[in-house]
């Protein structure tokens, strides 16, 4: 069964003037300029945040809550990405930062480090699992899973059906405040999510095929970051509050999901670029065996997200810097604990979405649509200069026999014709 996306990228057309950078650099090729304005693919964009990162217009905005959504709940549950503790400087403790979140109006906080530290001792066991498809692939960032669902289809049952530690850290914090809080409903509670990126608030939205998010609301780092600086003060004395080592820590930062599960029989690459030319590798089998292979759509791992703060390379030295003095983990389970893997951390179904490789339903349709496209495609001047408004000379192409956009449109034909 397919299904429909919520995105949270979007455009801004008053500000946007047509440059093409966004159309250069999307890496599905869901942008297009139409009358001097970009046009978002819906069923195209995974949601990267690249246009953001790239537009020089700002005309690219992730659509994430604020801060006030929470106000409707009784009871307020924080989730900070392990990615926020590496947007302050001289910060010595995490518990500066999770003090802050309480005295900004949260009534509890549930690191997502603590959760990731849980499904790293989980992901172990799975991968020990009889018929688990090697090398298997993290489902920790949706930009990934979304961009296998549409370009790599042939590797969806490499991903792992393990719940991202955002979503266990929301169903533990949920059962923690139901248990000290008894006289509070599942609607009394709301929990929100301290996002590095706008792709976790699609996640949120959308969740993993049939299986719907725990998180209620979704806020970008920058948001608490600019509410929490006024309420950390270096001079207080804060309570002990962190329950999450080194493992969980290190999960903000590109090899930390992977070096968490003790195996050598890794790759983790950042980047999408980088990562779309590991998913090719794989697809064509010039990989060798491996057991787990982490990708993560931001250079530098979350860390790198586009509702950061700071530089990434300064964020995950950061990040180093507070693992230093942490225990390996604080929440290490026994051998008899990870022999069975509880429900609270699986799916069941991977999302279905209409591969973007697809021309139509009919074999034979797509069979004369790509048969058309090769013959445009020799037709028109190759330099991929974007003047059409696709970004490159074979989109165009695609454009023209999906009937998008007419031949005229090439403006380097269009002047030789005059000569």
């Amino acid at each position: 069964m397919l299904h429909t996306y919520e995105h949270s990228v979007l455009l801004d057309e008053e500000k946007c003037t047509g440059c093409t950078t966004c159309l250069r650099r999307c890496p599905t090729e869901a942008i297009r300029i139409r009358d001097g304005r970009a046009v978002i693919n819906s069923a195209r964009c995974i949601d990267c945040g690249e246009c953001i990162r790239v537009c020089p217009h700002k005309a690219k905005k992730a659509v994430v809550g604020k801060l006030h959504d929470m106000e409707r709940f009784r009871f307020k549950i924080a989730l900070p990405a392990p990615t926020l503790y590496g947007q302050f400087d001289n910060l010595e403790e995490i518990d500066y930062v999770l003090d802050g979140l309480l005295k900004i109006g949260f009534d509890m906080v549930y690191e997502v480090a603590k959760a990731a530290e849980l499904v790293s001792s989980y992901t172990r066991q799975y991968l020990k699992t009889e018929g688990v498809k090697k090398p298997a692939i993290s489902t920790a960032c949706p930009v990934v899973v979304r961009l296998i669902s549409l370009r790599f289809p042939s590797l969806s049952d490499h991903l792992i059906h393990m719940l991202p530690p955002m979503e266990v850290a929301a169903k533990l914090a949920r059962k923690k405040a139901r248990e000290e809080h008894p006289e509070l409903s599942d609607e009394d509670i709301g929990i929100c999510f301290i996002s590095p990126c706008p792709a976790k608030a699609s996640y949120v939205k959308n969740g993993f095929g049939d299986y719907q998010s725990a998180v209620d609301v979704v806020i970008s780092i920058q948001d608490a970051y600019f509410a929490l600086i006024g309420k950390m003060k270096k001079e207080e004395t804060v309570p002990s509050l962190s329950e999450s080592g080194k493992v969980g820590i290190g999960w903000a930062r590109t090899g930390g999901e992977a070096t968490a599960l003790f195996n050598e029989d890794y790759l983790a690459a950042d980047g999408i670029d980088h990562v779309i030319h590991v998913l090719d590798q794989i697809e064509n089998g010039n990989i060798p065996p491996i057991d787990f292979i982490e990708l993560n759509a931001c250079t530098g791992g979350c860390v790198g997200g586009v509702l950061t703060i700071q530089n990434p390379f300064i964020a995950k030295a950061r990040i180093q810097t507070l693992r230093r003095y942490l225990p390996v983990s604080r929440n290490i389970l026994s051998k008899e604990e990870t022999e069975y893997i509880p429900d609270l951390y699986l799916f069941e179904d991977m999302p279905e979405y209409e591969p973007i490789a697809r021309l139509s339903d009919s074999v034979i349709k797509s069979m004369r649509m790509m048969a058309d496209i090769q013959k445009l495609r020799a037709g028109l001047p190759g330099i991929d200069c974007g003047a059409c408004g696709a970004p490159t000379c074979r989109a165009f192409a695609e454009d023209i026999v999906r009937g998008r956009a007419t031949i005229e449109e090439c403006p380097i034909l269009k002047s030789r014709s005059k000569k």
